[in-house]
């Protein structure tokens, strides 16, 4: 009998893993099914978003159509799911038609909750969709003196490393522009350090010193005071502000902790077989798991590897051994045209390298070809 894989997210682990999935299944032959059900018709790439507020990419760089990525034996479909039914293994659809399943896989991701911080929306920019860089692109381009301050609200967070590097390539950029002198730029973090990884924030911090970027450390915004521009926290401080850049608090889909998957709409899953821990023959990838490590495009990626491995392991009747480590790379720039580079595991802490032109074009080099990813050939 067909066994049906609905894949809830056309993201990189969504598409990922349904395209390795169709290259290691019999699909013609009835094997199985690959259903990839997701709310658009686009697939985005995200970490483009981070170079938009500098002139270096655009909006239209950042999308590709979905049916152009993925295998042309998997079934896209294009809808909303509003519910999971995890005893009877069907899925309540917008169109109102039920989606039954053999095997589901929420690669649902992270959706921005600006609203959970009062005056975020009217007061604050961001870089973390389409319309939210493109506004941050208009503001950066007419902004020639003040304070600039970039506040990490929301943890855990898309691309974690995306702050540090948007306020060293905002610095170099006003560098350039010779306005660097009339901005003052200040970096705010929840916990005391800037940034949740212990090596990182050893690198970037000495970094911050030499370029004269203020550090505001164990600093949670509860409201933001758009008219007057301040910052108030959780601590009862005040910061003012010209031009705030906010990493907006994120969440997972709110249909996963109605089904009783997990908190916050985070999925509850073994780190290492990516089994949800609250429902049989259910999975989770990318940043809906709920997993000891980054929301990082590569978590994604590799995770979607092991998945696909298990579930072929499953549907040809053996014992599944593949297993997810926990391997997360990422790219970070250091400015605009050097950078550095991070890989670690479960196991294994990052060791940032000395940043270099070379790691810089690399990031840039994988940026262009990241299509590939998405089609699985990379």
């Amino acid at each position: 009998m067909t066994q049906r894989i609905v894949i809830v997210g056309g993201g990189t682990g969504g598409a990922v893993l349904a395209n390795r999935l169709a290259d290691k299944l019999d699909l013609e032959n009835g094997e199985a099914e690959i259903v990839v059900i997701n709310d658009g018709p686009d697939h985005v790439y995200k970490p483009t978003f981070l170079y938009i507020p500098f002139g270096k990419r655009t909006v239209e760089d950042a999308s590709q159509p979905l049916v152009d990525l993925l295998d042309r034996r998997v079934d896209l479909v294009i809808d909303r799911v509003e519910a999971i039914d995890t005893s009877s293994k069907q899925l309540t659809m917008a169109t109102g038609d039920p989606m039954p399943y053999d095997y589901l896989v929420l690669a649902t991701g992270s959706k921005l909750a600006p609203e959970e911080v009062p005056g975020l929306k009217e007061g604050g920019h961001h870089f973390y969709d389409p319309e939210g860089a493109a506004r941050l692109r208009d503001a950066l381009a007419e902004f020639e003196s003040g304070h600039l301050v970039l506040s990490v609200i929301g943890v855990p967070h898309m691309c974690p490393a995306a702050p540090l590097e948007f306020v060293f390539m905002a610095d170099e950029w006003l560098r350039e522009l010779g306005r660097r002198d009339d901005i003052e730029i200040t970096y705010t973090y929840p916990i005391q350090r800037i940034h949740g990884l212990e090596p990182v924030a050893e690198w970037a911090q000495p970094r911050f010193d030499e370029k004269g970027i203020n550090a505001e450390t164990f600093f949670n915004p509860e409201e933001i005071d758009a008219e007057n521009q301040v910052i108030k926290t959780m601590e009862g401080t005040e910061l003012d502000y010209d031009l705030l850049v906010a990493i907006p608090p994120h969440t997972g889909d709110p249909m996963i902790e109605a089904a009783g998957l997990g908190d916050n709409g985070w999925v509850e899953v073994d780190k290492h077989t990516l089994e949800a821990m609250h429902a049989e023959d259910v999975y989770a990838i990318g940043d809906t798991a709920d997993v000891p490590t980054s929301k990082a495009g590569s978590v994604a990626h590799y995770e979607a590897g092991a998945l696909a491995d298990r579930l072929v392991s499953e549907l040809h009747g053996q014992v599944p051994t593949d297993r997810y480590g926990g391997k997360t790379i990422c790219f970070i720039e250091a400015g605009m045209d050097e950078g550095t580079f991070i890989e670690f595991d479960y196991e294994r802490p990052p060791e940032p390298r000395p940043e270099n032109k070379f790691i810089h074009w690399a990031k840039l080099a994988y940026n262009e070809s990241y299509w590939l990813t998405a089609r699985g050939h990379m």
